[in-house]
């Protein structure tokens, strides 16, 4: 068995989502929301399939839509017990930088609610690094995900001494994805977690087309073969990583 930690199985994206699911029907899957509408059908996916689990929160690209009734959304199904953590979160300044103090309070006021209802984060970080970093030490949840993982070796080695699990996507298969590799190379893998981030980041040999949870096979394969290892080992200490660190009720 294997947890594909990350990925977004949205109406938009899928006219065969009843074929990916039963793709997966060994496998796990935890299912994440970024704004309104796909929190509500990540809540619609847990209740119906026995294998997806699912966090909810806002992602920092989808702030400027977020109301109260956001925040409600998440508190009134926080205690679902297939949703395992809050997220996708946190701050983005790939495309925006005008609004930062915005994107810092809406990510503070999610940790805040992770931390009292004791769930775990799904971070995003984009070219905010250092202002993430310096919110989840000022806020210290619980257990955090850092979301597709793609900062330094030297800040990845002082995350994973805080507990913080790195997701490890299909960019680990591109060919010029060397930093990410060396990351991989030199972080202990009790520290990994598989995901794909579907419909994104298909892994080669797939790369350019939708991407789907079945193919955390080929990630898994990246990382076995960079740290000498069993495509079955790294399925069985990456799945044993998601649940400690997601608390899944399994």
């Amino acid at each position: 068995m294997f947890i594909d930690t990350h990925c977004h199985l949205n109406k938009k994206y899928y006219d065969n989502l009843e074929e990916i699911i039963e793709e997966m029907k060994n496998n796990l899957m935890i299912v994440s929301g970024c704004n309104d509408i796909t929190n509500k059908e990540v809540i619609e996916l847990v209740n119906k399939y026995p294998n997806i689990y699912g966090s909810i929160g806002i992602h920092p690209e989808d702030t400027a839509e977020m109301t109260e009734n956001s925040y409600q959304y998440i508190i009134d199904n926080i205690k679902n017990p297939k949703i395992v953590a809050i997220g996708e979160i946190g701050l983005d300044y790939y495309y925006r930088k005008d609004n930062k103090e915005i994107q810092k309070e809406v990510f503070r006021k999610q940790i805040d609610i992770a931390i009292k209802y004791n769930k775990a984060i799904v971070v995003h970080s984009r070219e905010a690094i250092n202002d993430t970093i310096k919110i989840l030490d000022e806020k210290n949840p619980k257990k955090i995900i850092m979301h597709c993982y793609s900062s330094s070796l030297e800040i990845a080695r002082e995350l994973v001494k805080k507990n913080i699990k790195l997701g490890i996507g299909g960019v680990l298969t591109f060919k010029n994805a060397q930093t990410l590799k060396e990351i991989v190379k030199n972080i202990d893998i009790k520290h990994l977690l598989l995901e794909t981030d579907s419909p994104y980041l298909s892994p080669t040999p797939f790369r350019g087309e939708q991407n789907k949870p079945s193919n955390c096979y080929y990630i898994a394969k990246e990382i076995a073969d960079i740290k000498g290892l069993t495509i079955e080992e790294v399925f069985k200490i990456t799945t044993d990583n998601a649940i400690d660190q997601f608390d899944l009720p399994l």
